[in-house]
């Protein structure tokens, strides 16, 4: 919601700064989102009149202005605007003048003529990018008088970030009933009365959907003049307000939807035949609209139609066919009631919103549906004349307003601060909520503008923007408080964050709602989980990875010319489980998952540049586990390339995968390198094992190297879970160092070099006992995968 702040002063006008009432308005729940000056600040520039113009001796697109400025002597000033013409009144700025952007108008020579100031455009004052001309003043304008006040130039423009269930201030009459409330400043709200009724003509109207439509007032003008100029006061509003003036008749409608909060619309009476209904439309019944936008509608989709054809798009947008242009001369003007619940998704069904749309979905006071029209047809009999017929209305069952009952205990609870009944009284006098009491309680009665006040909360809460957030002493909580048990065999959270952080990722939050997409390419997920109201078209499931997420980030990052990325992200997943915990139907586990993706290390010349690999990535996640280790098995998996990917194994049981994405993703998303990720359950994270004693040998270390030969189809990890499994009791440690295939190996073999520590805690070892140890492990070697020592 956009306004000036004059505006909103001519209603009601508290003592206070600009700034203090931005800062009241914000602390009472109409958050001031954005401030703006009408103007930028420039001084000495006034209303002059052009008396005369002669061109310029030396220059064909030059003249030279004799100008009144108010002073008792004229000044001549030269111009190079196209409609600088006798009689206009045009902004001068004199001599010493500041003029936006650091200019000063001095005392000149142009082409050999003396100029003294200059006659301004808009784009000049910095109030509009059209430069075509000099800005010409309304006939109003008084000669002398400062520029700035005469345009209101000092004026704010307030944009209000107001949430949905606020609907009651998508107007001035209602911003302005709040600032009377919280101020105790009279507030002057426009007087409307009933027009004269000098014509005979109307329309009947017919509510053929009452439910979605219980309210509909018209009224036919007749003998208008379309074709005259919006009053320069309504259209520097609208403008002012964000909307731009189009004609006379348009232009009232926007004021009055902007002052009075009631959207109306206007159709060409002429082209209208017979009643009017208000009605469902048909299934692929076709419409277009003012934004010449052609609409197959739904059944759902509320109308405006007459006997032959659809008018409107009730509540959203009027239709192309019954619209008025210039050439109208007899109006059919609306003003009506449309039910939240039959105007809510419409638009944006249609990919499009309106403000009348965004008014009726949130609730319009159907209480003030023909003060509006009435409104409005006395500002079209003032500015474009005519005659006015009867109002044609037709009503059905209004939305019911309800008691509502407030305990002074129970505010007393919520708010931690007493109030007293009187004071409670005076606050409800403010708000003009009418009450009754009964006994101790009150019971209130809700203007229909309130569509917000509906439970005893409500109250308090309007209650405690009145008194002032403020006002409430904030008192510290009184409790018997202990530190919660963190065990050994456990770490928190926030240490596996700071390890992961510490390999140099950083840390993202995602929505847990995603893209459809998402879950078909990196979760192959057919069991989606819907959401019912999306915040967005596109985040319409629940997640049961967090890869896209990274992706995304990823992506994001790239098109930012960053090179060089690592993320990673805490959060739950979401799976469909008929078993599921705490939730039922639901299983919802904390995962971690890690992206690394471009240069292994940052630039820098002490090491030969490379891209990360599946193997760094791998390092960060057994630096994670540790001291547990993990084994890893080849798997496949949705997202992660078929033969760059493993399953991560700890203590028997699969925790997660790591591996490089899937090149179909990295060709889909856009990705020129394709990253490496993981991802593990947290569970399995936050075990660290309780630490063991261990005896530390005072006794030498033997290590021997010992290279084998295999087939290819021979895995790494069961190699050497075998030989950690058989292993004597004096070697300590098998540690792969070295992986050859080629020119001296058998094809279809490898080869594998294996580093083996021995050593024992009481003795020094034997040559017959390293010699033995080793052939033990040959020996099993050869028996179980056939290996052969490599000499």
């Amino acid at each position: 919601m956009k306004f000036s702040e004059s505006w909103l002063r001519s209603f009601v006008d508290p003592a206070c700064s600009g700034d203090e009432f931005s800062h009241l308005l914000t602390m009472a729940g109409l958050e001031v989102e954005e401030e703006e000056a009408v103007a930028p600040a420039f001084d000495k520039v006034v209303v002059a009149q052009i008396l005369e113009v002669d061109k310029h001796p030396d220059a064909d697109r030059l003249n030279v202005c004799r100008v009144d400025v108010g002073s008792g002597e004229l000044l001549q000033i030269v111009c190079g605007a196209p409609n600088a013409a006798a009689g206009i009144k045009v902004p001068c700025a004199l001599p010493g003048a500041e003029l936006p952007g650091g200019f000063t108008i001095k005392l000149a020579k142009v082409r050999g003529v003396a100029s003294s100031g200059m006659l301004c455009s808009a784009r000049e004052l910095g109030i509009a990018d059209d430069a075509a001309g000099l800005l010409v003043l309304g006939a109003d304008a008084r000669v002398g008088e400062d520029v700035r006040r005469h345009l209101d130039l000092d004026d704010r423009l307030l944009t209000l970030k107001l949430t949905p269930n606020r609907s009651d201030c998508l107007s001035l009459e209602g911003v302005a009933r709040e600032v009377a409330a919280l101020t105790g400043t009279p507030a002057r709200f426009t007087e409307v009365d009933d027009v004269e009724v000098t014509i005979a003509s109307k329309r009947a109207v017919v509510l053929d959907a009452p439910e979605a439509c219980p309210r509909y007032c018209g009224r036919v003008i007749a003998g208008v003049d379309a074709t005259v100029t919006t009053p320069t006061w309504m259209s520097r509003r609208l403008e002012r307000s964000g909307i731009r003036p189009i004609s006379a008749l348009v232009d009232i409608t926007n004021y009055v939807m902007l002052e009075l909060g009631q959207p109306l619309h206007a159709f060409d009476n002429a082209r209208l035949q017979g009643a009017i209904h208000a009605r469902m439309a048909q299934t692929a019944e076709v419409i277009t609209l003012l934004n010449e936008q052609t609409l197959e509608l739904q059944d759902d989709v509320l109308l405006i139609a007459d006997e032959q054809r659809p008018l409107a798009m009730a509540g959203v947008m009027g239709g192309e066919e019954s619209g008025i242009s210039l050439a109208t001369t007899e109006v059919f003007l609306e003003s009506a009631f449309f039910a939240p619940t039959a105007i809510a998704g419409r638009a944006r069904r249609y990919s499009f919103v309106s403000d009348a749309s965004h008014r009726f979905e949130r609730g319009v006071d159907f209480g003030g549906t023909r003060r509006a029209l009435e409104r409005a047809s006395r500002l079209v009999l003032d500015i474009c004349g005519g005659r006015a017929g009867p109002v044609s209305e037709a009503m059905a069952k209004l939305p019911e307003r309800h008691e509502v009952r407030l305990r002074p205990a129970r505010v007393a609870r919520v708010l931690g601060v007493a109030l007293s009944a009187g004071r409670i009284g005076e606050l409800f006098a403010r708000l003009d909520l009418s009450f009754r009491r009964d006994g101790d309680d009150f019971v209130v009665m809700a203007p229909s503008y309130r569509f917000d006040i509906e439970i005893e909360e409500d109250l308090i809460e309007e209650l405690a923007r009145l008194h002032g957030y403020e006002n409430i002493p904030s008192s510290s909580p009184v409790a018997l408080m202990a530190m919660l048990p963190q065990t050994e065999e456990t770490r928190p959270l926030a240490r596996l964050r700071q390890i992961i952080a510490d390999c140099g990722y950083q840390e993202v939050v995602n929505f847990a709602f995603v893209e459809e997409a998402w879950e078909r390419d990196f979760a192959d997920n057919s069991k989606l989980i819907r959401l019912a109201n999306p915040i967005a078209s596109q985040l319409s499931v629940m997640r049961s990875t967090l890869i896209g997420g990274l992706v995304a980030n990823l992506a994001t990052n790239l098109k930012r010319r960053q090179a060089r990325a690592r993320f990673f992200e805490t959060g739950r997943c979401f799976f469909r489980d008929e078993r599921g915990e705490p939730v039922a139907g639901f299983r919802q586990p904390w995962t971690l998952t890690a992206l690394a993706y471009g240069a292994a290390f940052p630039e820098q010349w002490g090491c030969v540049a490379r891209n990360v690999d599946f193997f760094d990535v791998k390092g960060d996640l057994e630096r994670l586990l540790a001291p547990r280790t993990a084994s890893f098995e080849k798997a496949g998996h949705p997202a992660l390339h078929p033969g760059r990917s493993a399953r991560i194994v700890l203590d028997g049981r699969g925790i997660g995968f790591v591996g490089e994405l899937h090149p179909q993703w990295q060709q889909k998303y856009e990705l020129p390198l394709a990253p490496v990720l993981f991802e593990v359950d947290l569970d399995a994270l936050v075990i660290a094992g309780l630490a063991h004693y261990a005896e530390v040998s005072r006794q030498p270390l033997v290590i021997r190297d010992m290279a084998i030969v295999v087939d290819q189809e021979v895995e790494l990890q069961l190699l050497i879970d075998g030989m950690v499994a058989s292993r004597p009791e004096i070697v300590r440690e098998i540690k792969l160092f070295d992986l050859y295939a080629g020119r001296g190996v058998e094809a279809g073999k490898k080869s594998l070099a294996f580093r083996i520590m021995m050593q024992d805690t009481q003795k020094t070892l034997q040559e017959v006992e390293v010699d033995a140890a080793m052939q033990h492990l040959m020996t099993y070697l050869r028996e179980t995968f056939a290996a052969q020592l490599r000499v």
